[in-house]
Parts: C-alpha cells; structure tokens; sequence
C-alpha cells in the first residue's frame, strides 16, 4: 500500500510560481508511474501531468504544457510540479497519484493511489 503526501500549495498571484511535492511511502517509488490531477470547483479531477519510472517519458495536458513540469526523485521517493506563470484558471485542488498499471497514465482510472491534495489558489 503506498501513502502520498502532497505539499507546496497556497495562495499566489497570477503570473507566480509554486512547487508541489508528493511523498511517498509504504511502496517501491522506483517502480511507479507519477501523475498530478487537479480539481476545480464544480468540475471533474482532471489530468494534469505524468512521469515515467526512470523519467523516461514525461506528457503534459495542454493547458500547462510549456508552464509546469514534472520532476521526481527516487532516492526522495518525491514527484515534483514545477508550476510557473500560473493563472486564475488555474486554481483547484491538486492531486498526486501513482500507477503500477501504466507506463504512461493519462486518466484517473490509470492509478492505483492517490493523495488527498493540495490547494493552489492564483489570485487575479
């Protein structure tokens, strides 16, 4: 059973940065796919970003493509999301999850794991 605890979130203006972390626990990080989901208000958990065992393929939603990116560090067992120029769109509650079911994960039903989240809110 693998526990993740993700961190780094608050309240930022818009064109800022945060950096997300998830830790992970009770697993082999090594051997898991890494994603971060987020959720807005009033609507679906949505893909965000993903990260292969050995960071060999990464894969962006094309909404943070070119903004965000996604990092890990095994020896850490820790997933990063490197969040830059952030707008209002978006703010929502961030998710990290993890998969033993896919090389690349692109969909909630692709993981087996998920944290509980962390707020990001971008003020205009």
């Amino acid at each position: 059973q693998v526990q993740l605890v993700e961190s780094g979130g608050g309240l930022v203006q818009a064109g800022g940065s945060l950096r997300l972390s998830c830790a992970a626990s009770g697993g082999i990080f090594s051997t898991y796919s890494m994603g971060w989901f987020r959720q807005a208000p009033g609507k679906e958990r949505e893909f965000v970003t993903t990260i292969s065992r050995s960071s060999r393929w990464t894969y962006y939603a094309d909404s943070v493509k070119g903004r965000f990116t996604i990092s890990r560090d095994d020896a850490k067992n820790t997933v990063y999301l490197q969040m830059n120029s952030l707008t209002p769109e978006d703010t929502a509650l961030y998710y990290c999850a993890a998969s033993s079911l896919r090389v690349i994960a692109t969909s909630n039903d692709d993981y087996n794991y998920w944290g509980q989240g962390t707020q990001v809110t971008v003020s205009s």
